[in-house]
This record gives C-alpha cells, structure tokens and sequence, in this order.
C-alpha cells in the first residue's frame, strides 16, 4: 500500500492557538493543511475566508489545502489563489455547467497551483470523468458538507474504490481525497479501496495525542 497523505482541517483547531496547533500537527508528520471555506449559502454553516488564509499560508512548510464550498467559485477563486492556495478546490456543484468548470480549472492552473473538484455525497463520481484528465485531485465528500464531526457515509467507500479504477485504467495521476467522518478505522477502509489524501479534523484537533493519532493515519 503507498504512503498516504494526511491533510488536518484547520475547521476543528483551537484558532485562539492557531500557530501552536499547526505545529503540532506539521511536527506530527502531516505534510497538508486543510482550509475549509464556507460562505453560509453554498452549505449551511460559515466558517472563514481569506483573511484566515492570508495570515498562515507562509507561517509553515505544509501544503495549503483550500476547499472552497461556496457559491460563485469563478469570482473568488483568483482570491485564494493570490493568498496562498497550494491546491485549490471547488464543487462540481456549484457550478452551472460542465463549460464553467472547465473555465475554472483553466483558472486556476493559470494561477500556478493545482486544481481540485469536489462533489457532494449524493453527486455520482462519474460526473467527474469528463475532467479527470486536467484535474490534479478530487475530492470525495463522505459527509455532506458544513459541519465537522459527522458520522463517515459508506457510500463514499464506493465512490473512492470506482474511482480508482477508472484513474488508474487510464493512466491518470489524479490524486483521490476523502473528507468526513475520517478517523483510524474508517482511513484504513478508504485506503485499501485506493485513496491518496486524507482530510481529519475532529479526530486529530482537540486531543492530547496528535502525533499517535496522526501515525495511526499514515501507517
């Protein structure tokens, strides 16, 4: 099995100590960070925006990880990118048509980082097929997203296991993420079913044995 990567959601640290807790985690062996941005329409909660990821992006050595759950990706997606943004990732959904997406994945590679699409736990992954071939990741929603701390879907292991077949039937490098419900047992099923990145929050933040729960991860 390869190595896989651990990305922590900032969505479930202590930001009164922010610095503090990407430390730990980046000390721990992660080698991403997680942003979780939510505008209160696209999902029904809000949590930051540009402001956070401008004021940390260079204050580590991790990858910024920024998943952007909001309506009008388009817009703002030139923000994040100019903030920090290492990997830059929005929702099949949030979008009108297969064009636009399109149009925001030139976008964004236009801006010299990498590009990811997400989908809902609902949205087959199939409907991701048509743009695999220019998309750096994708990211796989094993919760419906909003708020951290729900329960993992099983469905998602599916969707991850189909679609690893088809990225690696057509020679594809995309990377697979997982984002929900992830904690020691449910990483193991999702990586034996193929995936690359794993986004935790809860089960890593708010807990006086990071760096054990982080090598339970990446084991």
């Amino acid at each position: 099995m390869k190595k896989v990567i651990v990305s922590p959601s900032i969505l479930s640290a202590d930001f009164l100590h922010l610095k503090k807790e990407l430390e730990v985690v980046e000390s721990s062996g992660a080698r991403w960070i997680h942003f979780d941005v939510m505008d209160g329409h696209f999902v029904n909660n809000i949590s930051f925006g540009q402001p956070v990821l401008k004021s940390v992006s260079k204050g580590h050595h991790m990858i910024n990880d920024v998943h952007i759950m909001i309506s009008n990706p388009k817009k703002y997606a030139p923000d994040f990118i100019k903030f920090g943004a290492d990997v830059l990732t929005f929702h099949l959904e949030a979008c009108k048509d297969d064009a636009e997406v399109d149009e925001i994945i030139d976008l964004i590679h236009e801006g010299n980082i990498k590009a990811g699409l997400s989908i809902k736990p609902n949205t087959p992954v199939e409907k991701v097929y048509p743009f695999l071939k220019k998309l750096d990741l994708v990211l796989v929603m094993s919760v419906e997203p909003g708020f951290g701390g729900q329960g993992f879907m099983e469905s998602s292991l599916t969707k991850i296991e189909t679609l690893r077949k088809y990225i690696d039937e057509n020679n594809l490098t995309t990377l697979i993420e997982v984002d929900g419900g992830i904690n020691d047992k449910t990483a193991e099923e999702c990586k034996n079913r193929g995936v690359d990145v794993l986004v935790a929050g809860s089960y890593l933040f708010g807990h006086d044995d990071i760096k054990e729960r982080m090598e339970k991860l990446l084991k």
